[in-house]
Parts: structure tokens; C-alpha cells; sequence
């Protein structure tokens, strides 16, 4: 298995740019999302209604789901290597291109582009609603600009480099590893009177898995930068400067490296549920934002995908060449 990992995901990652998410198919991410909803029901009438009864349920909920999760794609490719290694090989690289959404990102956010480019203010703000968050009502032809701008640069990481990263490390097992502790912390990683402390354990949990990523992906999108003809420098220093202002240790590193890719100035207050958050805003207002930013701000994830991939691979195959060199040493 450790010998396909390499061709797998290189290969998961060509079909999911070129096809992107197979919608026909059921996800296995949303297999994960029943998955948390089952436990979460039980685990709710097993345990406690207290806070540490809650905590204790919800460690519980991420040992059962990220356990099951990984075990199962992890058993079923064992055997299907076993029985055929091209079966194998073939259901982990679908597998790989099922957990990367970089193709899928691109499109939900062009949706966006093409109804901001209409006029229609109306159907902009619909088009952004289905892949942000905050409320869109009230969003200007600006806003709703900048919230799909601040979407795909967010996502770049989480949603694209992250699980590109795990998926190069352990295959489609580790690929699954991830997407489950993400899937968790989207679905009760909240900070409100019902996910306050089940969801604890999920959300510090995927603060640690993504700290790494989030990071080399900030720094690959300041690469990317350079390599699209962006303002790299500015990248840099707005990287440098603006990286730590979210609540999050990890969502204002791809977001931060975006602005000052673009030149633009990103984040800020945003209404989510009728209620006004107080944010600090990313980057400098060098230029104000156009809808032309938003097919700029998918060249920069495409650019730093890309190098993600490049680079992943040469680590892998630098150690497979160490291992094999000394081999007969071990």
C-alpha cells in the first residue's frame, strides 16, 4: 500500500482539477456527517447533561468517528490491495479525489463571479449564501465580492492543501483521518449554549491537526503569489503582519497571505444570524475589490496547491530514497 500512495493522491489530485466532485456519488464526507449525528444522539443520552459529562462525551464522539473513519477505508483497501493490487490502487485514488475540493471551490466561487458580473444583486447574494456562512442579505455587489474572495482563500487550506498534505503522508486512510476531525469541528465545533462543551475536544483537536498546514499553506500562497505575477512582497509582509488576527490559530494565514496578494483588504464585521461580530480586517485597502479578484483569488489556491503537491512529493520520494539506500542497514 505504501508504494501507491505517492501515484494515488498525484493522481486524485489531476482528476479532482480537471472533473472536480463527483456529485452523482454519495461523499464519503457525508457519511462521516451521519456518522457524527449518530454518535452524537448517543453519546448525548449516555452521558451526563454537565459540563464535564459533555466534554467527556464529546472526546468520546471523536475517538469513535475519527477511529471508525480511518479504520475503514484503512481495512478495506488492505483487502482489496490483497485480493488485487489495481483495485486497490484504483479505489484510493477515487478515494484522493473524492477528499480535495479545489476543482469544486473554484466553481461555487465562479458562480458567484458570474452572478456579481450579471448585475442581478439579488442572485449574487443567493450565489454567495451557499458557500459562506455570515448573512448575504445585505451585502453589497462588494461584499458579497469579498466574502467568495475570503471563502476561497480560507479554504485553500482546509479544504485543498490540508488534506492534499495528508492524503501525500498516508494515503487515502490519513485523507479520511483528517476530513473526519474537520467534518467534527464543522458540525459541533461551536462556541453556543448546545456545542459548548460537547464540542471542545473537536475544536481544539482540529486547531492541532490544521497548525502545520495552515501555515506552509500561507507560505505557499506567497509563493504563489510570485509565481501568478501577484504582489508577493506585499504577500509577505501582510502574512507577517496580519496572520494572528482571528480568533482561530489557523483561519487568517491563507486569508492574510490573499489580501496581500491582491492588494486588497479582506475580513472585517460580518453579520451572521442577525447578530453584528466584531473583526479585524486583513491586509491594506491598496486598490478596493472588483469581481475580477475572485477568479484571482482561485489562480493564487490553484498556484499554491500545485506547489504543495511539488513539494509533498519531492519529500516522499527523497525518503523512499533514503529508506531503500538504508535498508540493508536497518
Amino acid at each position: 500500500m505504501l508504494d501507491y500512495i505517492l501515484p494515488a493522491a498525484v493522481l486524485g489530485f489531476l482528476l479532482d482539477l480537471i472533473f472536480g466532485d463527483p456529485v452523482w456519488l454519495y461523499h464519503p464526507v457525508r457519511i462521516i456527517g451521519k456518522l457524527i449525528e449518530f454518535f452524537e444522539k448517543l453519546l448525548r443520552s449516555l452521558f451526563p447533561k454537565t459540563k464535564t459529562g459533555e466534554r467527556a462525551a464529546g472526546v468520546f464522539l471523536v475517538l469513535f468517528v475519527t477511529g471508525i473513519s480511518t479504520a475503514a477505508p484503512l481495512l478495506l483497501l488492505r483487502f482489496l490491495y490483497g485480493l488485487n493490487v489495481w483495485a486497490g490502487f484504483a479505489l484510493e485514488t477515487f478515494w484522493c479525489y473524492q477528499l480535495l475540493a479545489a476543482k469544486a471551490l473554484k466553481v461555487e466561487s465562479m458562480r458567484v463571479y458570474q452572478a456579481v458580473r450579471s448585475g442581478n444583486l439579488e442572485k449574487s447574494r443567493y450565489a454567495v449564501s451557499m458557500i459562506v456562512g455570515r448573512d448575504t442579505r445585505n451585502l453589497s455587489f462588494q461584499g458579497v465580492t469579498k466574502a467568495a474572495v475570503e471563502t476561497v482563500a480560507e479554504n485553500a487550506s482546509d479544504g485543498v492543501i490540508a488534506p492534499l498534505l495528508f492524503l501525500m503522508i498516508g494515503g487515502a486512510p490519513a485523507g479520511f483521518f483528517y476530513k473526519s476531525i474537520n467534518t467534527m469541528d464543522s458540525m459541533v465545533g461551536y462556541k453556543n449554549d448546545r456545542y459548548r462543551y460537547f464540542g471542545t475536544f473537536a475544536a481544539r483537536l482540529d486547531d492541532a491537526v490544521n497548525f502545520l498546514p495552515a501555515r506552509l499553506a500561507g507560505l505557499l500562497m506567497i509563493a504563489g503569489a510570485w509565481f501568478c505575477g501577484m504582489d508577493g512582497k506585499n504577500a509577505l509582509n501582510m502574512y507577517r503582519r496580519d496572520r494572528k488576527k482571528h480568533a482561530s490559530p489557523n483561519s487568517a494565514h491563507t486569508e492574510a497571505a490573499a489580501a496581500g496578494a491582491l492588494d486588497i483588504q479582506l475580513a472585517g464585521d460580518a453579520w451572521y444570524f442577525g447578530k453584528l461580530h466584531k473583526k479585524p480586517t486583513l491586509g491594506d485597502p491598496i486598490r478596493p475589490v472588483e469581481p475580477e479578484d475572485i477568479p484571482r483569488a482561485n489562480r493564487l489556491m490553484y498556484a499554491a496547491a500545485i506547489l504543495t503537491l511539488v513539494l509533498a512529493a519531492a519529500l516522499r520520494l527523497a525518503c523512499l530514497a533514503l529508506y531503500w539506500n538504508f535498508r540493508p542497514l536497518i
